[in-house]
């Protein structure tokens, strides 16, 4: 009598644990439940299930995910149809929640795969089966949510003593032995932020301020606009800790004052374009002073408010002082005129002639001036154009524009080259003030 052929079943353990601790021991959570899944495999050799050699191991990761390296290894070999039986040690290895356990047994099905838990047996292929897997299941994601849920009442519990529990470490602290200690170097960029944006009253001329000085973040990062409204809103720095929206005590030292914190959040409750126009009424025009209309006289600034905006103009001093017929230009709106000519003064910084005019005439004036000098410290002015304050934007065109003349077809602008020597010594005297500080 023929014995009956018994067809081969692989078999694929996999493991997992959700935290690290302990698996840099010899003999770990993983290896016992390999071990355990091993053993009941052997039992099962007159069935024909043999072990495959591949290890499918997830150490230190959660099983709230199913991105996980050994899982998805294992997943991608079913897919190729070199497993033939998933075994694991509880069904909670595999996954804690329904959703995604629901989605792994499509994967088992569609590729004929069957699914064991060692010490919770049960076979998916059979209505029962599924009903006893969803039932575990239902508990193990109810396990989770419970430690969830105590984890959470003792964070809100130590947020409440003051506690650091940890997180992404603010600017001006350092952290020790779980708390939070005073790092001078950086509180005194923070007393900076706070104390400037009191004077300005404005993050985007604050923002231009910093990143001209350098300023960094903690992670060594220039600082934008969002990172210091997030520094400004950040109550650590008065001393406390706060947990869903709610402020207690914090054991950690403050490092600005709360009259400094009063002041800075009193211009903060103001609406960002009530602030922007006046900062933007506090800045001269930018062309007062050599721009000049068609007879010759100059044109002198001026504005408008209409709906809520503010429009700015030059207008001729002939409309002004005798009529509106006088002058064949009135008015030029001052934004265009403006930008029209900063773009002439940053096409000289890109103009390879203008370079080398500025060399022969500055080289003259400072000792050891180099050709590539003049162009690193003009190529750098010109991306950064846009983070200068305005009257340093002023500044610098008053040192290059000595007069702009509008007329019916346009305007004409006159520059003056002398003033690129002045301004490379300004740049190389930052340049290397910058080095002795580094």
């Amino acid at each position: 009598m023929k014995k009956p052929v018994v067809r081969k079943l692989r078999c694929a353990v996999y493991t997992r644990k959700s935290s690290e601790e302990g698996l840099e021991q010899e003999f770990n959570s993983l290896d016992a439940q390999r071990e355990a899944c091993e053993a009941y495999i052997a039992s099962q050799k007159p069935e024909g299930w043999v072990l495959v050699p591949d290890r499918y191991d997830d150490g230190g990761i959660s099983g709230a995910t199913l991105e996980r390296p050994g899982l998805q290894r294992l997943l991608a070999d079913i897919e190729a149809h070199r497993v033939d039986v998933v075994v694991v040690y509880k069904i909670d290895r595999l996954s804690r929640a329904l959703m995604d356990f629901a989605k792994l047994v499509e994967v088992f099905d569609r590729n004929n795969v069957t699914f064991v838990s060692v010490t919770q047996s049960f076979n998916t292929t059979t209505s029962m089966g599924r009903l006893t897997l969803n039932i575990l299941l239902s508990f193990a994601q109810f396990e989770r949510e419970v430690i969830g849920e105590r984890i959470r009442d003792k964070f809100a519990a130590s947020r409440k003593k003051g506690m650091w529990m940890g997180g992404f470490v603010p600017l001006g602290y350092d952290v020790k032995d779980r708390k939070l200690v005073v790092n001078e170097v950086e509180a005194k960029k923070v007393r900076t932020v706070f104390e400037r944006f009191v004077k300005l009253g404005s993050a985007t001329e604050l923002v231009r301020e910093l990143r001209a000085q350098g300023i960094t973040g903690k992670r060594g990062k220039l600082v934008d606009k969002g990172y210091v409204y997030k520094l400004l809103n950040n109550r650590v720095y008065i001393g406390q800790a706060v947990h869903k929206g709610t402020a207690y005590p914090g054991e950690h030292q403050a490092i600005i004052s709360q009259s400094l914190w009063d002041k800075v959040h009193g211009i903060i409750v103001q609406s960002p374009r009530h602030r922007a126009n006046l900062t933007r009424t506090q800045t001269s025009a930018l062309l007062k002073g050599f721009i000049f209309g068609p007879t010759g006289r100059a044109m002198t600034p001026t504005h408008t408010r209409r709906g809520g905006k503010l429009y700015r103009y030059y207008v001729s001093t002939d409309v002004l002082k005798r009529d509106a017929e006088a002058c064949a230009v009135r008015r030029v709106p001052a934004a265009e005129i403006e930008s029209a000519v900063i773009e002439q003064v940053r096409g000289i910084l890109r103009s390879p002639e203008i370079i080398v005019r500025t060399w022969r005439v500055a080289r003259r004036s400072i000792e050891g001036l180099t050709e590539a000098d003049v162009r690193e410290a003009l190529e750098r002015l010109d991306p950064l154009w846009d983070e200068l304050f305005p009257a340093e934007q002023a500044r610098i065109v008053q040192l290059l524009v000595e007069r702009v003349d509008i007329g019916v077809e346009g305007a004409d602008i006159r520059l003056r080259t002398q003033g690129l020597t002045s301004l490379v010594a300004d740049l190389n005297a930052i340049q290397q003030e910058k080095r002795r500080a580094a």
